[in-house]
């Protein structure tokens, strides 16, 4: 496996995106940490719901809108992770600006773009 990725905001439903991103994750071999509201299983990932302080968080994915993610983002910056990817519907201007002054770089795409098109 290679690079970490937090999916933030991960849900047990199938039919969300958050689920089905930790599943294409895993089968393009990334190691994938989970945190959401509700405590679980995707494929064998665990979903936490309590934050808990992971060790080389390569890549957070945002699946929170906006307004829920005031509260982790003294969190996500804890974690040090390289990139943050707000997915659609989740972008932020005032976190891209906290971001920045942080050095961690951060763009606004689709996880699962990113994925099928090779560009993770």
């Amino acid at each position: 496996m290679s690079k970490t990725t937090l999916v933030l905001g991960a849900s047990l439903k199938t039919n969300r995106y958050s689920n089905i991103a930790i599943n294409r994750l895993l089968q393009a071999n990334q190691r994938v940490l989970a945190f959401g509201l509700k405590e679980g299983e995707v494929n064998g990932v665990k979903i936490d719901t309590e934050l808990l302080p992971y060790k080389d968080v390569d890549t957070v994915t945002l699946y929170l809108s906006p307004k829920h993610q005031k509260t982790y983002y003294d969190y996500i910056l804890s974690l040090n992770p390289k990139r943050v990817i707000f997915n659609p519907g989740t972008e932020n201007t005032e976190f891209y600006k906290i971001l920045r002054e942080n050095n961690i770089q951060f763009e606004a795409a689709c996880t699962l773009v990113l994925l099928a098109t090779d560009q993770y």
